[in-house]
């Protein structure tokens, strides 16, 4: 995956290693690249008013963490290292509920029923360590909520509160599952160039609506990934490529960073797409089921 020609980027500079947080954002957001940005306003055209568009305005989507840690967390480096690999302890008796479905409800005051997870695949969701490092003791559970960005703006779902020993507010994990992905009304681009990549995802967008974080993936041999944004009315299209990019011999290594990139307006219900895919770009957390 070598190509001759150099994409011109917006100069988002990633110096952190694998997975790093030391991220800088673009000057700007301009598609400087002819044929990236061609791209790019086909897959805008293409959502526009579209079937696809209108079953995304009307779903859930979440585009935040699917987990909320409790206040102060974390502690300690035991309690960090017991997060970051999974690992808990329960000392309780997961709840059961009558209820199989739940609302979830936006400010506005629009609200869509969805299935309701039980407390134990919640928190399975959460714990999946079970290594015999340091964990966290989780002592209660109990059905309640919490608020998470959605494509529709911000929304109170239902949420599975877990009691953490040691802190005075729970962890909270959502307890629905994302609306199915409608299908794109525009294809995939058939092969990978230095120029235009696939987005590994969307990883999170900050409260003032316009800093967005995506994680893109890059080689061994290059100076790392970047991401050029066409915003339109209706959607943020995101196109990723390879900066510094030599021909030559080079290792199959694989390395996924992070990117923050500033929008000149707040994505609002705009939907973020990836140029490359046709299609919204998949939230860190979001396991939704297949297209139809």
């Amino acid at each position: 995956m070598r190509s001759v020609k150099l994409l011109v980027t917006l100069g988002l500079v990633v110096a952190a290693a694998v997975g790093c947080g030391d991220q800088r954002a673009p000057a700007d957001n301009r598609v400087r690249d002819a044929d990236t940005a061609e791209r790019a306003r086909r897959v805008a055209a293409a959502w526009e008013g579209s079937e696809a568009a209108r079953v995304w305005s009307r779903g859930y989507y979440p585009l935040g963490d699917a987990v909320q840690l409790p206040a102060g967390a974390f502690h300690d480096d035991a309690d960090k290292r017991a997060y970051a690999t999974q690992n808990f302890t329960l000392h309780a008796l997961l709840p059961d509920t009558a209820k199989k479905r739940a609302k979830v409800r936006w400010r506005d005051g629009d609200s869509l029923t969805l299935p309701l997870a039980s407390a134990r695949e919640a928190y399975d969701k959460v714990a999946r360590g079970g290594n015999s490092g340091p964990a966290l003791t989780v002592t209660a559970a109990r059905l309640g909520e919490m608020t998470v960005p959605t494509s529709r703006g911000t929304a109170t779902v239902p949420a599975w509160l877990f009691t953490v020993k040691g802190y005075d507010t729970p962890l909270k994990r959502v307890a629905v599952t994302p609306s199915e992905l409608p299908r794109s009304p525009i294809g995939a681009v058939p092969e990978r160039t230095d120029a235009l990549m696939p987005l590994v995802g969307l990883e999170t967008v900050a409260r003032d609506g316009r800093t967005l974080t995506v994680r893109a993936e890059h080689g061994g041999c290059d100076d790392g990934p970047a991401v050029d944004v066409l915003e339109t009315e209706g959607s943020v299209v995101f196109s990723a490529s390879i900066r510094g990019t030599a021909d030559g011999p080079c290792t199959s290594e694989s390395r996924v960073e992070k990117l923050t990139v500033k929008l000149r307006h707040p994505v609002g219900d705009r939907i973020v797409l990836d140029a490359f895919t046709g299609r919204p770009v998949p939230p860190r957390q979001q396991s939704a089921r297949p297209a139809r």
